[in-house]
């Protein structure tokens, strides 16, 4: 393996770009969303719901680990450890007892730069019988080292290049991988590349399929939403390369029900499209169907129930501005034809880092809830929901004044929160 990167310049340059949605022109001013008129939402409840008529009970928060690197997301395994991703490159196996351990050995090298990076990881359904791990990451092009790169590398360096000349740079590939957790857990072994174009959240559905986001691959195409605005009107574009969430057997084949088969135009993996960067994803357990999070631009974060085939507006519709304050696409369209509209949406940014329905017994009238970890709100965000409409919010946690990166629900029913101070926290019922 290449040499990883040193960790105090990962989490230097990490702690610079701490928010994933960053100007897409690092220069770019950024303004202050409320100095702006909030936008109109298309339906009664789509933002700013009220706070529960009974508020949460306290919690008890116990700090189970303190000094995770830049971490990511998290998954448990069987034996009740916890597998581990941080933005650095590194997978580690920790214990409740606050124990975690070496970086784990056989990770494909990750190139950071700007939001990208080594990002969710997944346990596969029979991880029992076959040991089997999914994760996302930025992978370094061909010929170059794995490291921390500034933001312009990504943005500024991109966008001031022509469209013809963008779609020829090597700057890092999307990449989801699969591989076998060994038996001491101390590395990967069989790692395979499954598919790339996506690294966000990974997520199983019900058939035993596997879902997938990614976010907009803006330099592949020329949207000019940062010059002189303009609609993005070919559709093969906005299929292929706007944020997508794809959907693939766990081998890495394709379902054969899955939306455009039939047009060869657009990539097979593709369940919906029109997304900005959907950092959040989880299965209703009341419905089967997949709930998306993702961050808008300034403001316009969205929670949205994934349709076969949908569009969910972006780079054309939005809930949110340019970082100059600009609408978006010339015209800040929050409705169009074609287009499928969040359930929810938040403006000012929350910054949404993961999401979570809570099945458990440990916190009763928290069932069938959604939680959202707010970066930037420094929260974690309750939607109690009445079908598919959000009926109520309530952010807890914002005494800890914590960027909440991941949130996921124990074997025993508490909830464990990874923020981005690198601390593993765990939520139980205080005792009254």
């Amino acid at each position: 393996m290449k040499t990883k990167p040193l960790a105090g310049t990962v989490v230097t340059i990490l702690a610079l770009f701490a928010l994933t949605a960053v100007p897409l022109l690092a220069q770019e001013k950024i303004v202050n969303p409320l100095d702006y008129p909030p936008p109109k939402p298309a339906f009664a409840g789509q933002t700013n719901a009220p706070a529960p008529a009974k508020p949460s009970p306290p919690v008890n928060v116990q700090v189970v680990i303190t000094r995770f690197m830049a971490p990511w997301a998290m998954a448990f395994l069987p034996d009740g450890k916890i597998l581990v991703s941080e933005r650095c490159g590194f997978m580690r196996v920790a214990s409740l007892d606050g124990f975690y351990s070496a970086p784990i050995k056989g990770v494909p090298d990750t190139k950071i730069v700007a939001a990208e990076s080594l990002h969710d990881v997944a346990i596969d359904p029979d991880f029992v019988h076959n040991r089997l791990i999914y994760f996302t990451y930025f992978a370094p092009p061909p010929g170059e080292d794995p490291g921390v790169w500034p933001l312009k590398y990504f943005y500024d360096n991109v966008f001031n290049a022509p469209v013809a000349v963008r779609r020829t740079m090597r700057v890092g590939e999307e990449r989801l991988a699969r591989a076998r957790l060994s038996e001491d857990e101390k590395s990967l072994e069989d790692v395979q590349v499954l598919l790339d174009g996506v690294n966000r959240r990974i997520v199983f559905a019900p058939d035993g399929t596997m879902f997938v986001t990614g976010a907009d691959r803006f330099r592949f195409y020329d949207a000019n939403y940062d010059g002189e605005d303009h609609e993005v009107t070919d559709a093969d574009i906005l299929r292929n390369f706007t944020g997508r969430v794809i959907r693939i057997n766990r081998d890495g084949s394709i379902p054969k029900n899955n939306p455009f088969l039939n047009d060869p135009t657009v990539l097979p993996e593709t369940y919906s499209y029109g997304h900005r960067d959907p950092e959040g994803a989880a299965i209703n357990p009341a419905t089967g169907k997949l709930w998306v999070v993702e961050h808008g631009p300034l403001g316009g974060d969205e929670v949205n129930i994934i349709q076969p085939g949908g569009n969910y507006g972006w780079p054309n519709v939005s809930y949110g501005r340019r970082y100059n304050g600009m609408p978006i696409a010339g015209t800040g369209a929050t409705q169009k034809p074609g287009t499928i509209q969040p359930v929810y949406f938040w403006y000012p940014d929350i910054a949404p880092g993961s999401a979570m329905f809570y099945t458990g017994d440990m916190f009763p009238e928290w069932k069938g809830n959604l939680f959202v970890g707010g970066m930037g709100a420094r929260s974690l965000i309750r939607l109690v929901l009445d079908g598919n409409r959000v009926v109520s919010e309530e952010r807890l946690l914002t005494n800890l004044h914590e960027r909440i990166r991941d949130v996921v629900q124990g074997p025993d029913g508490s909830i464990y929160i990874l923020d981005d101070d690198g601390q593993l926290l765990r939520l139980t019922p205080k005792k009254q």
